[in-house]
């Protein structure tokens, strides 16, 4: 337990920023010397098969960065095709998977944040969630990195929020107080068939990048101020993005957490969905309620 807070109270101490950039630097090389020594003692560390993955050998990817974001093969993850299903977005761990309690939202035992200040801030963009459903996915190190939809869904709005980068595993989101709420996060928000959506990609401590597919690159460069993108939903628009259950819609470059948010009275979970579960893309997560 000690041990456990001396590393929290490090991370409050670390320049978090700066490191993030370092690293960002080193996972973007393309110095085989640079790129090659990192991938394997990764590899090595996390016990990392390409068994599921497009690349046959480590020496295919050019950078870190390449291998972080490894593509898998397309049959490695089916897609649950239930009546009214919702898939898991990503492979990891389920931090917490549970209802929401008007604006306040459990990050772990002794500590909850606030709806609005996770989304952005502005009151208006959390209300259609308030008493709705959350669930909170980790993705370790050693996890496929990139995110997909969970449903099918028509962008409306993204939302990028400065902040700190702490760690998101277990240990700091017990101790950190309002982690997914004080960290650098992009807020995407989505119509649904389940009501309206919102999924959050959470930064943490040396995450280099967080992509979409529709805007690429969204950090870095890191901003002191909050953006707003605003988007199409007219169905005659050709400016509309409309992004299918499964589909690819982000990315992290080193890893974090993904917050997925549904309205009230929309969603239910699946028995199997719970905290401390893993889970992988494509398996069911939820369904519509009765």
């Amino acid at each position: 337990m000690l041990l456990e807070k001396f590393k929290i109270a490090l991370q409050y101490c670390t320049p978090q920023h700066g490191l993030s950039r370092l690293v960002g630097f080193l996972a973007a090389s393309k110095a085989p010397w640079i790129s090659q020594t990192f991938i394997r003692i990764f590899a090595n560390a996390f016990n990392i098969s390409l068994d599921d993955y497009q690349a046959d050998k480590f020496s295919e990817f050019k950078s870190f960065n390449d291998f972080f974001t490894r593509a898998l093969k397309q049959e490695a993850r089916p897609i649950d095709s239930t009546e009214n299903a919702i898939v898991s977005p990503v492979d990891g761990e389920v931090s917490q998977a549970m209802p929401i309690t008007g604006d306040s939202v459990f990050q772990a035992k002794g500590h909850d944040y606030s709806l609005t200040t996770l989304l952005g801030g502005d009151a208006e963009n959390a209300k259609p969630y308030q008493d709705g459903l959350f669930s909170t996915i980790y993705l370790s190190p050693s996890d496929y990195h990139r995110l997909h939809m969970p449903c099918d869904g028509v962008l409306k709005k993204m939302i990028y929020v400065p902040g700190k980068l702490f760690s998101v595993n277990q240990a700091t989101t017990r101790n950190v107080p309002g982690l997914f709420a004080r960290n650098e996060r992009l807020v995407c928000f989505f119509d649904t068939e389940f009501g309206e959506m919102a999924m959050v990609l959470v930064g943490a401590m040396i995450v280099a990048s967080i992509e979409t597919v529709w805007a690429g690159n969204i950090t870095p460069p890191r901003s002191k101020r909050s953006f707003t993108w605003h988007y199409k939903t007219d169905e005659n628009s050709p400016e509309r993005i409309v992004i299918k259950k499964g589909e690819e819609m982000g990315r992290f470059k080193l890893g974090s957490t993904v917050v997925c948010v549904f309205e009230n009275n929309q969603v239910e979970f699946v028995e199997s969905h719970v905290a401390g579960t893993k889970v992988r893309l494509g398996e069911l997560m939820g369904t519509r309620c009765q």
